[in-house]
């Protein structure tokens, strides 16, 4: 992607180094402190719309940080997941892509939110694993610290998840999933749309050999 690269250029001193340390860092933090203190952080972090308004901005970027699970097992095994995602994919593209990456599912969820009236980071946590699974789809992680499963059949779960949510979700689930997976669209999309068009041609061009096999076939009778 030129663009990128010209991106790059410009701006790739800003990009920040092993970015999902920190995130996973303070929302570890985050957890300690809601457990300790018996408080939800959702209450104070979340992106509402509607109390950015009225000053509390911060919730822009803190909706990122809220803990995804209660469990002290279940966020362990799931901090450790987007730990090695995030970095087998900084080391894939370099700090600034990666970054970019980040960014734009950032942006896309909090103009879903804006849009829908709340937000939260499911999708955009989603749209690093599918970036991940479809860069690596033949890495195997122990699906409940046991059974060993390639990431590329969770992520076809993931792909049905986001297509039922799309054709059965309501009105603010649709924009939210769709607007959150920008950052994947955009990095993929071409590659996408040139595997559906060779798809195709292949296609065509199988049921052009069946129709010459069987005509020739036919000439033979």
């Amino acid at each position: 992607m030129k663009w990128l690269n010209k991106l790059e250029r410009k701006f790739g001193r800003y990009a920040i180094p092993n970015l999902m340390n920190y995130i996973i860092g303070i929302t570890m933090a985050v957890y300690i402190v809601q457990y300790v203190l018996n408080i939800s952080a959702y209450q104070y972090l979340a992106f509402i719309p509607g109390l950015i308004m009225k000053g509390q901005v911060w919730r822009i970027i803190t909706f990122i940080f809220i803990p995804p699970a209660s469990s002290i097992i279940t966020i362990a095994f799931v901090m450790y997941f987007y730990y090695m995602m995030g970095t087998t994919l900084e080391n894939e593209w370099g700090t600034f892509k990666f970054n970019i990456y980040y960014l734009f599912g950032m942006i896309g969820t909090i103009i879903a939110a804006f849009l829908t009236g709340s937000g939260t980071s499911v999708y955009l946590n989603l749209s690093l694993f599918l970036a991940f699974a479809y860069l690596f789809p033949d890495v195997e992680i122990l699906l409940f610290f046991m059974l060993p499963v390639k990431v590329k059949w969770i992520a076809y779960l993931d792909w049905a998840y986001f297509i039922f949510s799309l054709i059965f979700g309501t009105m603010s689930t649709r924009i939210a999933a769709i607007a959150s997976l920008i950052n994947f669209f955009i990095f993929f999309g071409s590659d996408l749309i040139n595997y559906i068009q060779n798809q195709r041609k292949y296609g065509a061009t199988r049921r052009n050999f069946k129709k010459e096999m069987k005509n020739y076939k036919d000439g033979w009778k």
